[in-house]
């Protein structure tokens, strides 16, 4: 079965700037697009009979309305839309689980806003078994210009970044642009040293080219499968958030990963996707992994 890639819209600029770039990526990738607007009702009380009823209809009508803004510039996409009541983060969350990607608008430095309003944006990301890409409301199509790059954390073994990597390579290949993939790496402990480690970092002649070979590793098969793909590899000392942001600015997407698993006090992001959705100003994509 193909999935669509899916945008959540709300009314916001920051939505707006998210079916745009959602319908782009759709086209890109000769994917159908969902639009889906999720809202929870309140008591009939708060409304009235009269005042609901005009709030309903407003509600769908500013989601057609967005709806057949993208069709009049992209008359070639596969276009559905959807209006979902219930719980907004787990109707969010579900529609993620059936889609190739959730795309949802977002404001920087600070709260995620519109129905990402606090913990429910927390909820969707870290709960979503597909990638999530947060779009800023001032987002264009010339952001995604030749030259700019698809820029990737890599940390860990390669397993643990296939997710990312596989979708930075995938999404670059789409777009005609070339991946930096970055290793941030930072001195460990002297209690974390162990005779094994030491042999490993004698053979590979030190901290930096253990670490340089690493990141090696893990893009050798992603080069192979994507020759077409300018790779640029950039390690760093310092840590994961901010090497990761000095690099964003000439970005025209960032990837990161976080673990798909819960932790004992429930579902997290981490920190470094934590970080740079509330600080890069470029689109950035959340890829859960085990």
């Amino acid at each position: 079965m193909t999935r669509p890639i899916t945008a959540g819209v709300d009314g916001t600029a920051e939505s707006d700037a998210a079916l745009a770039w959602a319908a782009r990526e759709a086209v890109r990738r000769d994917l159908p697009l969902r639009v889906v607007h999720a809202w929870q009702s309140v008591p009939d009380q708060a409304f009235g009979a009269a005042s609901r009823e005009t709030h309903d209809q407003w509600m769908r009508d500013g989601v057609d309305e967005a709806a057949r803004s993208v069709a009049e510039r992209h008359p070639e996409l596969d276009l559905t839309v959807d209006v979902v009541e219930g719980n907004v983060a787990h109707s969010l969350a579900e529609a993620a689980a059936r889609s190739e990607i959730l795309v949802l608008g977002s404001r920087g430095h600070g709260a995620v806003v519109g129905f990402l309003l606090g913990s429910v944006g927390q909820h969707v990301i870290a709960e979503s078994t597909r990638p999530v890409v947060l779009v800023r409301a001032e987002d264009r199509a010339s952001d995604e210009a030749a030259g700019r790059e698809v820029v990737v954390g890599q940390h860990g073994d390669p397993e643990e970044s296939e997710p990312a990597l596989r979708f930075a390579f995938e999404t670059a290949a789409a777009r005609g642009a070339g991946v930096r993939a970055v290793r941030a790496w930072s001195l460990p402990p002297v209690f974390a040293y162990s005779p094994g480690s030491l042999r490993l970092l004698d053979e590979s002649g030190g901290l930096e080219p253990y670490e340089r070979n690493a990141l090696a590793a893990a893009l050798d098969p992603w080069r192979e499968r994507f020759p077409e793909v300018p790779v640029t590899q950039h390690l760093e000392m310092g840590s994961a958030g901010e090497v990761l942001l000095s690099v964003a600015p000439g970005a025209q997407l960032l990837v990161v990963g976080r673990r798909a698993h819960r932790s004992a006090v429930g579902a997290r992001i981490g920190s470094v996707a934590h970080g740079v959705l509330h600080h890069a100003h470029c689109p950035v994509a959340v890829v859960p992994h085990e």
